[in-house]
C-alpha cells in the first residue's frame, strides 16, 4: 500500500490568487455603481472618466484645463465597461490568464504589470483613432496583456524547473508566434469587417486589444526579472 502514499493531494478544482479575485470585484463594483447612478442614461460617468481620442487633438489641448483630467482617462477608462454582458467576458478572460501571471509575478507586480499593460493598449488606441469622437472603455487592452504574459509562462516547458520558476518562452517560438498570428488575426478581422457585431465594428477597440497584447509579450520579460526569486531556482529567463 505504499504506493498510495506517494499520491499528491487533491488540489481544488477552483483556486485564483485574491488578487486576482479582488480585481474582478472592483470591476463589478464600478459597473454597478455606473449602470445605477441617476444620471445613469445620460453616462455622465463615461464623459468624465473614458478615453476619449478626440480631447488629445491640437485644438483640445489648446483648451484650458488640469494636466490630471488628461492623464486620469489613461488609467480610468478600464473601470468601465458597455454592458454587464462587456464586463462578465472581460472577467472571464481576466479568470484565465490572471492567475498565471498573479502567481509568478506577486500581487504588487501583477497590478502595476496590468495597468502598463492597459495604458499601453490605451496609447496604441489614440495613436490609431487620432481626434475621434468616439470614447474606449473597458479592461480588454489590460487583460490582452496578460494574455500574452500567460502563454510565455505556461508550464511544461522546462519539465526539471521549479514550479513557477521555468524559463520564459522565447518571443519566437512556435506557440508564441502560432498564438499571436492568430490572436492579430482575429482583431484585424473584427475591425474590418464588425465580425459578431453586425458591422459595428467601432464597438471593439480592437487596437486596443492589440496593443495590450503587444505590451504583455515584450515586458513580460522585463518584469520577470523584478520579481522575487526562489531560492535555489534557475535565474535565466
Amino acid at each position: 500500500m505504499a504506493f498510495l502514499q506517494s499520491v499528491p493531494p487533491r488540489q481544488p478544482f477552483f483556486r485564483a490568487p485574491s488578487v486576482v479575485m479582488w480585481l474582478i470585484g472592483a470591476l463589478a463594483v464600478l459597473h454597478l455603481v455606473r449602470v445605477t447612478r441617476p444620471d445613469a442614461q445620460s453616462d455622465g460617468i463615461v464623459d468624465a472618466f473614458a478615453l476619449y481620442p478626440l480631447h488629445y487633438s491640437r485644438a483640445f489641448l489648446e483648451m484650458a484645463g488640469p494636466i490630471w483630467g488628461r492623464v486620469l482617462p489613461f488609467l480610468s477608462y478600464m473601470g468601465l465597461h458597455g454592458s454587464w454582458t462587456h464586463l462578465v467576458i472581460n472577467c472571464l478572460w481576466l479568470l484565465a490568464f490572471g492567475p498565471i501571471v498573479a502567481r509568478r509575478f506577486g500581487s504588487a507586480l501583477f497590478l502595476v504589470f496590468f495597468t502598463v499593460c492597459g495604458v499601453t493598449a490605451a496609447l496604441v488606441y489614440l495613436a490609431c483613432n487620432w481626434a475621434s469622437p468616439y470614447p474606449v472603455i473597458g479592461a480588454s487592452g489590460a487583460i490582452s496583456g496578460l494574455m500574452a504574459a500567460g502563454l510565455r509562462m505556461l508550464p511544461g516547458q522546462v519539465p526539471w524547473a521549479h514550479p513557477g520558476e521555468a524559463p520564459l518562452a522565447p518571443l519566437f517560438s512556435r506557440q508564441i508566434l502560432v498564438f499571436t498570428v492568430l490572436w492579430a488575426a482575429i482583431n484585424l478581422l473584427t475591425g474590418i469587417t464588425g465580425l459578431g457585431m453586425g458591422g459595428e465594428s467601432g464597438l471593439v477597440a480592437w487596437q486596443a486589444h492589440l496593443g495590450g497584447y503587444a505590451a504583455g509579450l515584450l515586458l513580460c520579460g522585463p518584469f520577470d526579472s523584478l520579481r522575487p526569486r526562489i531560492v535555489g531556482a534557475p535565474l535565466d529567463n
